[in-house]
């Protein structure tokens, strides 16, 4: 039996075989087959190994759990002694309390069910407010959140002449100052009051924004509608160029289109969730991360 291999789902597999080339690790593929009632059906490849790292992002999340559970349970069956679930993106993390009687607070539990499959939990700025460290919700030695700041601050070196970094709320200030800090970039944080699920207002400090090259970051663009506002607000400043720069691409619906109509010249994203946007590659971040858990 090899010593190490790393797996992947089709959906994440040039993302997964980046990362295996850069540790070294021989890579196979999981087949998936879902029948017509919604049930998955996963082939494991026939050599395993002693370590097997699961590497699948989670966004779209429910199918996936399963599939990890699925995944996981018969790894143990085939003797592999150790797995190493790495997730880019990880789900159900934002509800950490219950904002109102009888809701369910996912983030613990889906934290412990995902402990209880695997020996250690790899990911990238999972979206933690009430807690500081990853393991408060995945209790395991090694459950690690990385920081995409260092690639993305590189990205825009490599990018922008005199860029403004802009966060678009408070939560983001402390991430938005360790991107500027890399590089000495200049930054500001706005404020943000959410109204509902699709519905914020968007307060900018004041600042020189006119004939700068303004990045918008954050960690997550979901319905990308606090993006869409502060890129509304930046309009009158007539800057030189608007553009967004997050660390997972959801973007819902016909939030793209929106951010282009808005002005937003050009979106960036890490290839923590496969999309048309992605243009800043983890491998490095999570190949080092990985490698300090293998020799553990």
């Amino acid at each position: 039996m090899k010593s190490t291999l790393l797996l992947s789902f089709s959906d994440y597999q040039p993302q997964a075989k980046a990362l295996a080339m850069v540790c070294g690790i021989p890579h196979d593929t999981i087949q998936l087959h879902r029948f017509p009632d919604g049930e998955s059906q996963l082939t494991l490849p026939v050599n395993l190994a002693e370590t097997v790292i699961v590497c699948r992002s989670l966004d779209e999340p429910n199918n996936k759990l399963v599939e990890l559970m699925l995944t996981a349970r018969s790894l143990r069956q085939h003797g592999v002694k150790r797995i190493i679930l790495v997730a880019p993106y990880l789900c159900y993390m934002r509800q950490d309390k219950a904002f109102h009687p009888g809701e369910v607070v996912s983030q613990t539990i889906v934290g412990h069910f995902l402990a209880d499959l695997f020996d250690a939990v790899i990911t990238v700025d999972s979206h933690l407010h009430r807690i500081s460290k990853l393991s408060e919700a995945i209790p395991l030695e090694y459950a690690i959140n990385l920081t995409a700041t260092q690639p993305m601050a590189d990205f825009i070196e490599a990018h922008f002449t005199n860029p403004l970094l802009l966060g678009p709320d408070g939560e983001s200030e402390q991430w938005v100052k360790e991107i500027a800090t890399h590089f000495g970039f200049d930054y500001a944080v706005a404020h943000k009051q959410r109204l509902g699920d699709h519905n914020v207002v968007v307060t900018l400090p004041e600042n020189d924004y006119a004939r700068r090259n303004i990045i918008i970051v954050d960690d997550v663009a979901s319905t990308g509608k606090t993006l869409l506002e502060a890129a509304k607000q930046l309009t009158p400043y007539q800057p030189a160029s608007v553009s967004v720069l997050v660390s997972h691409a959801l973007f819902i619906d016909d939030a793209i289109e929106q951010l282009t109509n808005a002005g937003v010249k050009h979106i960036y994203s890490c290839d923590s969730i496969p999309h048309q946007t992605n243009s800043v590659s983890l491998a490095n971040i999570l190949a080092k991360a990985l490698q300090d858990v293998l020799q553990q």
